[in-house]
């Protein structure tokens, strides 16, 4: 028994006349009339009475259309659904991001605007380092990533370049420099910085230090931490400063203090947008396309 058995039979019975239903499918009535007596033995019961002119369906055709048609409804739903997914209007996009990332507004309005216009795509969101998030690009466990870095080994996958953000210092509410409106990196040569955890935090811990000795001194790190909430709560608690993406100065934290930081070297942390080079969901490429043009 195949689909275009139930095709036929279908079109018969709305039809309640072979040759009307011939027509409708665009057949030959002989050959029409055939396939519903090879439908029959099959199943092993008639389905139609025949008349000299059209057909009723018998009690075991009344049943067999109710499943026909049922039958046929998914499998055009399938079909739907599968050239929807194709079109990158349904689907599941698994979404990791550094720990800083969230905080910025692309990820959130990206994620926003692309589920408003396309509802019947599902996220799944996952923070981590930055060295978890590639792992999950490459085992397929994640689709993409919004990362503070470049990669080492880029095989098989693409990073694209979103935008560079400028980065504040977050003092303790009572510190002395908490009282200007703005520093710059020189200023903090002589203070006790916590910083991410290397392993966790390598993109923003890079730029931090480099930028440091490009200022002419190395940073006195006395905690680190691993976690950028952690290091604003121990900032708070007053056991040093350190330096954030500004976005996230628009977490509200009581006992620190935003200041930003101008003048040379200018202090900037990438955004970026990793996924595998070889990506063929269309609500993948959809997304990324997305977040590439708002950026």
């Amino acid at each position: 028994m195949e689909l275009r058995h139930l095709r036929y039979f279908v079109a018969v019975a709305q039809e309640g006349h072979i040759t009307r239903a011939a027509e409708r499918l665009h057949i030959a009535q002989p050959p029409l009339s055939q396939q519903i007596k090879d439908l029959e033995r099959e199943i092993g019961a008639a389905l139609l009475v025949r008349h000299p002119r059209g057909v009723t369906l018998t009690d075991a055709g009344r049943a067999f259309l109710a499943d026909a048609e049922a039958v046929l409804a998914s499998v055009a739903r399938a079909a739907d659904h599968a050239r929807r997914t194709a079109r990158g209007e349904s689907g599941r996009i698994a979404v990791g991001f550094t720990t800083s990332a969230p905080f910025h507004p692309l990820v959130a309005r990206a994620i926003r605007e692309f589920r408003a216009s396309r509802p019947n795509v599902s996220f799944v969101l996952e923070e981590s380092s930055s060295g978890d998030l590639v792992a999950g690009l490459r085992s397929e466990r994640l689709d993409v990533a919004f990362i503070r870095s470049g990669l080492a080994d880029p095989a098989g996958l693409a990073v694209h370049a979103l935008l560079q953000e400028d980065m504040m210092a977050a003092l303790p509410v009572r510190h002395r420099l908490a009282r200007r409106p703005r520093l710059v990196l020189r200023d903090l040569a002589e203070e006790t910085f916590i910083l991410y955890r290397r392993p966790d935090g390598r993109g923003l811990y890079d730029v931090i230090i480099a930028a440091c000795a490009e200022a002419g001194f190395s940073p006195q790190v006395g905690q680190d931490a691993p976690r950028i909430v952690s290091t604003l709560n121990l900032v708070a608690a007053g056991l040093g400063i350190t330096i954030v993406p500004a976005s996230l100065s628009r977490l509200p934290l009581e006992g620190v203090r935003y200041r930003p930081l101008v003048g040379k070297p200018a202090l900037k942390v990438p955004l970026n947008l990793a996924c595998r080079a070889d990506e063929r969901s269309g609500a993948t490429l959809g997304f990324v396309d997305l977040v590439r043009r708002m950026a």
